[in-house]
This record gives structure tokens, C-alpha cells and sequence, in this order.
């Protein structure tokens, strides 16, 4: 039976009155556990000591006595599991909190009818609010949505009894779909050109049909009235919380402006930043086109006034990297991911469907003639690239930009990162390696979802869809990945996705999983094993986000960011690895979330959060 006691005491005289020669008293002793550390040999040990918010011993129980001494606080782990915190190296916390307070859809998969219901119920929830002040809407499963019954449009909405604008976006955060009143509130008409990046989908006349996709969205979702600093700063808060809940004590939010560098600066200055924040700068494809010299110094004077320079043992804000959207998403209807194939299309019936080549090859909005001179001068400000590529096409742009700044500034320390790669050429699986790229991979993308099986392979085709998510070809060829949870494109559950890059199918237990229909492997494509996926979202996070050196494993010297676990991950039979649960998170040392039996440690913390979600 497993002991669920809880030391937190100064150890007494009696027991321990000795620290071994030469030895400083640690400030925190943990022992008793089984230490997963994600060294070079993953090697598994039992106790740790943390000084100054730094570990300074990794070993045996036996060794770590030397150094408690009077002041030493000692926490009993009883056989539990440590491990370094979770690294999510691609994330939206600002859209995560602010998802937190819209009409929510909850990423289910809903007929029209049941879609307009739920919208409804959210305007007659608010009959205070006048007619020009828009309801926001999430997490609405788009792609379900056309399995079953089609893609929705502007008169989908236009049926609900409001005149109040309304936006709703999609869970992938590409499409934004409004109503009549929101295209005329936002001076979107016929005449409107699409913008460089993304498009406004038409009906037969060209008159915009409410569904704006990519940078089309952003300029819709633009007219909506921002939130005020007091809520950014909410939900920052929001974000925040439900991060040291999962584990992430380190985040990339990939796709930063000065609003959230101005909220992640605030909540660091007044004591509440509980993970590192390192925010990226997403770049205008018409700006780098027109001036990539402009463009690139724009983004370093902005990094200049976030970034806080080296890491250290307190939380900070850095903000380093640069965003390219190098193309849509590869997900059916939108098909905006850039292929180097044609999509197919449906050229028979739906009772007799024949899926023949179309001429659809998705979106390149960055074309090699933009993109390697923007890399190229970003390198060069020391500004990392963080570049979105679903499509093959856009996968291979993004490694041929990489390889050529590499041959022109021979020697130069940047790290490179390809973001989701969903549909990579196997000619391309080893490049990642080569060019020392990093696939930074949503690995529960990899379980069978209705968007995947319902819609998306057949537009890929068998062949394609066979080798979709391909994070364990990546993996096996040599290549870095490492794990981003995309949060709130997908909800915020790392242990289901790290289980899905396990196992390549998802947990019908797990209300964010889809099911017993959709309980199967997804495809063909190599798993990735367990200490594989510890370390995608660990030491290979780090790596990417060139903060190895100080964290991302549990190392003498490197700061003490680190959780404890309910299960340990490397035991428990397959079906339960996404059925986990952090009891403990410590950046630099410091709790910042515990729940029994460790509620003693943050009483401080505990007093604030919110109830959240636990998978059991």
C-alpha cells in the first residue's frame, strides 16, 4: 500500500544533527521517490536536494542525508514519481484565458441545429447586451460539423433572433465564422479584397458567405473590441492557473504581440508569473514581402521591450522567436495546407462518392522568394524561427529556408523549429535531423478524431493519411521533436496527448478523446515510446527553446522546475497513461500548485485556484 504521508518539518537534531563534510544545508530535500530525471541515460534515482531554486544533488537516499540539516525542508515523495516540469513548446495562453470566458462550444461535434441551439442559449443568457456588442463564441468543431451536415455559413447564424454581431471561431483558430450584421459592422462586402494570408469564402455571386479563414479571421476578429488590460491580466490569471495544474512550467506562446508581453511583464512584476513565458512575434507576409529589412527590425524593437535577458531562477519573460504562418491547416473543408499534390475531391455523389485530383494544393503565404531573405535577417537580429507548416509543401519551403541561412551564416546558433508538420514527404524525414529543425508536434492530433476519419482522409487521400502525424517517422530518422499543445485548439490535457504519442489512439474514457468509435489506432505511422515522449515535452522542448542548459532535466545545477505525479507513467499499463494527475509543481524551487497530500506546500496557491478537470 502505497504511504501517503507528508514530511514538511524542520528535521530535528536527533535525526538528523550531521551534514556530511563539505556540504551546505539544502533548503528542500525530496526523497523517498522514484526520480525520473531525462538525463543522457534517463536514468532513475531517489532523492534530490534544491538550493537557491537550483538542484544541487541527484541520487540515492542514502547520499542525500548529508544535505539536511536544521532548516531543511523535507517532503517524503512515498514512491511517488518526479520528473522534470512540462515544457509546452507550442501554446496560445492569451486565446487559452480569454477561451475561458466565451459562449463555449466545448469542442464538441454538433450538428447545425444543436450548434444554432447552443449559440441561442448564449444570447438569451445576455438579453442586457445591446445590439451593436458582439457574442463571441469557441471551440466550435468546424470540421465534425461538415461530417455531419455540412459547413455552416453566414445564414446559420443569421436564423438565430438576435441583431447582435456574432463571431464564432473554430477550434483550430483558422476559421472565424459571423453573421450578416458582423460582416457589415466590419465593412467586409463584395469588394473586398482577400488579404495576402487567408481568404473570405464566397457564395456563386462573391458575396463574402460569413466564413473567413487564416489572415482573413484575424481581420475579422480584429473589429471585435479587445479585452481591457484588467481582463487580459484575468485571464493571463486563467491561463496561468490551468497551466501549473497540468505540470507546464515552462510555455512558448506562439503567437505574442505587446498585449501579452505587457499582461506576462504585469503578472512577473506583481509575484504571479508561476511558468516561464517566451513569446513569439508573428510576422505580416505583406510587410516581409515589401521590406524584410523593416520587417525584422520592427519585431527585434519590440522583443527589446519584453525580453528580460538571461533566464533565471524566478519565472521571466523572453521573447526571442518569430512566427511565420507558412500555410492553413490540412484539415477538411478548409484543405489550406500546402501540398505538394492536389487535395481530392469528391467528383461522384455522396452515395457514390469518387475521390479524384482536384487543383487545390492548399495556401503558400510565404513563397521561397519572401521567406529565406525574412529567415535569413531574423537569424541575423538573433531572433529564432518558429515556422507553421501543416502541408508537405510548406514543410519542405520551411527546411530548404532553414538550409539556406544555415550555408549563408556557417556556424551560427539558432534553432530552428516546424510547427505541427502534419503531412511531411518521407523524402523529408531526415532533414529534420540534418538541418538540426526541430518538429515541435500536437501528438494528440495522432488519435482518430471525426475531422480526421470522417472528412480529412479522404481529401488526403489513403497514401497521405497513412503517414499523417507523422512525429515517430521524425523521431526514428534522427530528428528532434518535441511537444506543443496548440491549447485551445485542443483542450488543455497533456497527459491524453502524451498517451496518443504513445499509442496512436485515444482514451474512451477521456471526455477530450471521441469515443469508442474512434478508439483505433489512426494510422500506420511509428509510435513513439514512453521515455520518448517524457522527453518531447521536456529536455527536446528545452533544446528548442535553447533553455537545455538550465532546465529540462533533473541535473545538478539546472533550476529545480519540477512536478510530481500521481501515477508514474513508465509503470502504468497503456490504457491509463492519460489518466494522470500532478500533485506538485515547483518553478525554481518555489510551489507554485499542490493537492493532496502535498497541500501543506502552497496553501497560498491552493487558496486561489479554481476547480479544474481531473482525469481519473
Amino acid at each position: 500500500m502505497r504511504l501517503s504521508r507528508l514530511f514538511i518539518a524542520v528535521a530535528s537534531t536527533t535525526a538528523f544533527s550531521c551534514v556530511a563534510l563539505g556540504a551546505t544545508p539544502a533548503d528542500t530535500v525530496m526523497r523517498n521517490g522514484y526520480v525520473y530525471t531525462v538525463d543522457g541515460q534517463d536514468s532513475v534515482q531517489q532523492a534530490i536536494a534544491i538550493s537557491g531554486g537550483k538542484i544541487v544533488y541527484v541520487g540515492s537516499d542514502a547520499g542525500v542525508d548529508g544535505y539536511i540539516g536544521k532548516q531543511t525542508q523535507l517532503i517524503d515523495l512515498a514512491g511517488r514519481m518526479l520528473m522534470p516540469g512540462f515544457v509546452d513548446a507550442h501554446m496560445h495562453p492569451g486565446d487559452g484565458g480569454r477561451a475561458m470566458t466565451l459562449c463555449d462550444l466545448k469542442y464538441q461535434t454538433m450538428t447545425r441545429a444543436q450548434f444554432q441551439a447552443s449559440i441561442q442559449a448564449c444570447l438569451d443568457a445576455e438579453k442586457d447586451k445591446g445590439p451593436d456588442v458582439w457574442l463571441e463564441v469557441g471551440s466550435w468543431d468546424r470540421m465534425g460539423m461538415t461530417g455531419l451536415d455540412g459547413d455552416a455559413d453566414k445564414s446559420t447564424l443569421d436564423a438565430l433572433k438576435t441583431q447582435r454581431p456574432i463571431q464564432v471561431r473554430s477550434t483550430d483558430f483558422h476559421t472565424v465564422l459571423t453573421n450578416s450584421r458582423g460582416l457589415e459592422l466590419a465593412g467586409i462586402n463584395k469588394n473586398t479584397a482577400d488579404p495576402e494570408d487567408g481568404k473570405y469564402r464566397r457564395d456563386s455571386a462573391g458575396n463574402p458567405n460569413g466564413i473567413c479563414e487564416d489572415g482573413a479571421a484575424e481581420s475579422l476578429a480584429a473589429v471585435v473590441p479587445p479585452a481591457t488590460d484588467a481582463e487580459k491580466l484575468n485571464q493571463m490569471r486563467a491561463a496561468l492557473d490551468a497551466m501549473r495544474q497540468q505540470g507546464i512550467t515552462s510555455f512558448f506562446d506562439a503567437l505574442a504581440g505587446p498585449e501579452n508581453g505587457k499582461a506576462f511583464t504585469r503578472l512577473q512584476q506583481s509575484g504571479e508569473l508561476t511558468a516561464r513565458a517566451l513569446l513569439a512575434i508573428k510576422l505580416d507576409p505583406a510587410a516581409a514581402a515589401a521590406d524584410p529589412v523593416k520587417t525584422i527590425a520592427e519585431a527585434k524593437a519590440l522583443a527589446s521591450t519584453y525580453d528580460q535577458g538571461d533566464v533565471k531562477v524566478a519565472p521571466g519573460v523572453s521573447m526571442r522567436h518569430v512566427k511565420l504562418f507558412l500555410d492553413g491547416i490540412i484539415n477538411a473543408p478548409a484543405d489550406t495546407g500546402a501540398m505538394l499534390t492536389p487535395y481530392l475531391h469528391n467528383s461522384g455523389t455522396d452515395k457514390a462518392p469518387q475521390w479524384t485530383p482536384g487543383k487545390n494544393l492548399g495556401e503558400l503565404y510565404f513563397p521561397p522568394q519572401v521567406l529565406n531573405p525574412l529567415v535569413l535577417q531574423a537569424v541575423k537580429a538573433g531572433l529564432d524561427p518558429h515556422l507553421h507548416a501543416t502541408g508537405e509543401r510548406a514543410v519542405r519551403d520551411a527546411l530548404d529556408s532553414v538550409a539556406y541561412v544555415r550555408k549563408e551564416l556557417p556556424g551560427q546558433d539558432f534553432r530552428p523549429a516546424i510547427a505541427h508538420a502534419e503531412s511531411v514527404d518521407p523524402a523529408d524525414y531526415a532533414r529534420f535531423k540534418a538541418l538540426d529543425v526541430t518538429a515541435t508536434m500536437s501528438f494528440q492530433w495522432a488519435q482518430q478524431a471525426p475531422s480526421t476519419v470522417d472528412g480529412t482522409s479522404d481529401h488526403l487521400g489513403a497514401e497521405r493519411f497513412e503517414r499523417m502525424e507523422p512525429s515517430g517517422s521524425i523521431a526514428h530518422a534522427g530528428g528532434r521533436v518535441a511537444f506543443g499543445s496548440d491549447w485551445p485548439v485542443d483542450p488543455l490535457d497533456e497527459f491524453l496527448a502524451l498517451k496518443v504519442g504513445v499509442t496512436r489512439s485515444g482514451d474512451p474514457t477521456n471526455p477530450h478523446s471521441y469515443g469508442p468509435k474512434y478508439a483505433g489506432r489512426l494510422n500506420a505511422d511509428p509510435a513513439l515510446s514512453r521515455a520518448e515522449v517524457l522527453r518531447s515535452i521536456t529536455l527536446s522542448s528545452a533544446e528548442q527553446l535553447k533553455l537545455d542548459a538550465v532546465l529540462g532535466s533533473v541535473e545538478v545545477g539546472k533550476f529545480a522546475d519540477l512536478i510530481v505525479l500521481d501515477k508514474n507513467f513508465m509503470q502504468v499499463p497503456e490504457e491509463e497513461l492519460g489518466r494522470n494527475d500532478v500533485l506538485l509543481t515547483l518553478v525554481g524551487g518555489k510551489v507554485v500548485w499542490a493537492k493532496a497530500p502535498f497541500l501543506g506546500l502552497a496553501p497560498q496557491v491552493v487558496s486561489q485556484v479554481v476547480t479544474s478537470r481531473s482525469v481519473q
